[in-house]
């Protein structure tokens, strides 16, 4: 099934057309400012790393990462390898960062490293990558500011070049609990003749816990079909088999051994193609041919909970592959291609779009295909943002000169993508800054920010009721709401490495500093 082409459905009742600007706003905002005994794991880009797109994967990285399941929460990794958390709870008494986990390689000691990186995705789990290659998949406990919190590693795994997490999510379904990554690569491609030699690549990673240790069966799956396997009791023999296939359902009894599987298959099957034998191996294996060939089952019998599913290796290679193409970025395929005639003279230079084009796709988890596709055409991407633990990260695009945040919602369909909040005329005065770093949100949607390489924060507030009259001089009309604009200039020269927002406050991170600036009071 080729993907449908959807649109982006703009709620009207958030955006604001008689929207002024921002007031400057010069009521101090309380700073502190908290010296940090190791520097900042920072990694440099040498020179063999020189693509745009290492820029945005490695030179422009977040070093500051922020705990959503516990606000006020961050956290990020130094030169001695310490992963250090910073809660606070009451802005006055902040103490030194906490050492929750320490990474047991020394990642100095790799030329090839990048950026250390972090996910959480649950309340009680952590992924991490060193930047070396090496994951790790660690339990926290509780974490939000308990000064004993410890973390422990429960799987770490070599994965050969050097990658960061990008995403995480964790869920339980009976006895299984399994944690999904995404993971990105900018690898060399040799086959890339006229482009930059690299591509990026993303890679999903499937992580499943079985509680299950003495699995009744085995099975996996390709495009075409099924192998379950079975093991028998020593001196087994056919007559000891009892197999029953149809289009949707299978029975299995074993004659001297507790096994009995029946139920109603995940899909249709060719039951006439369908086998089963006795291998030397001593056990008893299954072959069940799928009616419609390429979709990917989430379960052999529906409801049974008895085996281990394993991923075959074939499909393992099938993912990658399909997921290959998603990040390749190609900035001029075809440079002989006349391109349209545009007047430069008519734009501004805030307005002037990049050269490759966007789409944004929703991805089929079992037939590794896009079914939903939106050109966001001139819809920049600006930023993303976790307003809710629970659900996928939000998104913000430009809007003519609006910033409008969007939340994806997978089970509301064609209209999976809902306009939740809208940050007026910020598409537009984010773009006239030349300097910016970082993009943020609250996670309530109270203000946004951006900052500068050096020094300088912007905060942008939503409009709120003004306590005086005020009236606009050209229209004589009374205004009731300002929208404010906030300046901060930190007491550094260094550059910033991370940038983090919460409801009430703003968490800048530089190589030997780390700032707190409240912004909201949240009653």
């Amino acid at each position: 099934m080729e993907a449908a082409n959807c649109s982006l459905q703009v709620n009207r009742q958030l955006l604001d057309p008689k929207f002024e600007s921002y007031k400057l706003s010069l009521d101090p905002l309380p700073c502190y400012t908290l010296q940090l005994d190791s520097a900042v794991a920072e990694v440099k880009l040498r020179d063999d790393q020189y693509t745009l797109d290492h820029m945005r994967a490695f030179g422009m990285y977040n070093y500051l990462h922020c705990d959503p399941w516990y606000q006020d929460s961050v956290y990020f990794v130094d030169q001695l390898g310490r992963v250090l958390n910073l809660h606070v709870t009451l802005d006055t008494t902040l103490g030194k960062p906490n050492e929750v986990f320490r990474l047991p390689t020394d990642v100095n000691a790799c030329d090839t490293r990048v950026c250390a990186s972090m996910h959480f995705p649950s309340s009680s789990w952590a992924t991490v990558s060193d930047g070396t290659g090496r994951l790790y998949l660690i339990r926290t406990g509780s974490r939000g500011g308990s000064s004993s919190e410890k973390w422990e590693i429960m799987f770490n795994k070599e994965l050969g070049d050097p990658f960061v997490v990008q995403h995480s999510v964790s869920f339980i379904n009976s006895d299984l609990h399994t944690i999904e990554l995404l993971l990105l690569w900018v690898e060399k491609d040799e086959s890339d003749l006229k482009g930059s030699g690299f591509h990026v690549s993303l890679e999903w990673v499937s992580i499943t816990s079985v509680n299950n240790t003495n699995p009744v069966y085995i099975w996996q799956q390709t495009v075409e079909d099924l192998t379950v396997t079975v093991p028998l009791s020593e001196g087994s023999a056919k007559e000891d088999v009892e197999a029953t296939f149809s289009p949707s359902h299978f029975s299995l009894q074993l004659k001297g051994q507790a096994i009995a599987l029946s139920g109603p298959l995940h899909a249709a099957i060719d039951h006439e193609s369908s086998t089963w034998a006795i291998k030397d191996s001593g056990s008893l294996e299954v072959t069940l041919m799928k009616k419609d060939e390429g979709l990917m089952w989430p379960e052999f019998i529906v409801g049974d909970k008895q085996g281990k599913y394993v991923m075959n290796p074939d499909q393992s290679a099938a993912i990658a592959d399909g997921l290959m193409h998603l990040t390749s970025e190609d900035l001029n395929p075809d440079p002989d291609k006349e391109q349209p005639a545009c007047n430069a003279q008519e734009l501004e230079e805030c307005d002037i779009l990049l050269e490759d084009s966007t789409s944004l796709c929703r991805f089929s988890s079992s037939s590794m295909k896009a079914t939903h596709v939106v050109n966001l055409g001139s819809n920049q991407y600006l930023f993303s943002v976790v307003a809710s633990p629970e659900e996928m990260p939000c998104f913000c695009l430009r809007h003519d000169v609006d910033a409008l945040l969007w939340q994806p919602r997978a089970a509301q369909g064609d209209s999976m993508w809902e306009h939740i909040a809208t940050f007026n005329a910020l598409g537009y005065v984010q773009a006239s800054k030349q300097d910016k770093k970082f993009f943020t949100c609250a996670p309530n949607y109270s203000y946004a920010a951006l900052c500068e390489c050096l020094r300088r924060v912007f905060i942008y507030r939503q409009p709120t009721p003004v306590a005086t009259v005020l009236y606009n001089r050209k229209e004589g009309r009374q205004v009731g709401q300002v929208a404010k604009q906030q300046v901060i200039s930190l007491e550094t020269n260094e550059p910033i490495l991370g940038f983090q927002a919460s409801n009430e406050r703003l968490f800048v991170l530089t190589s030997k500093n780390l700032f707190v600036v409240k912004v909201n009071s949240v009653e």
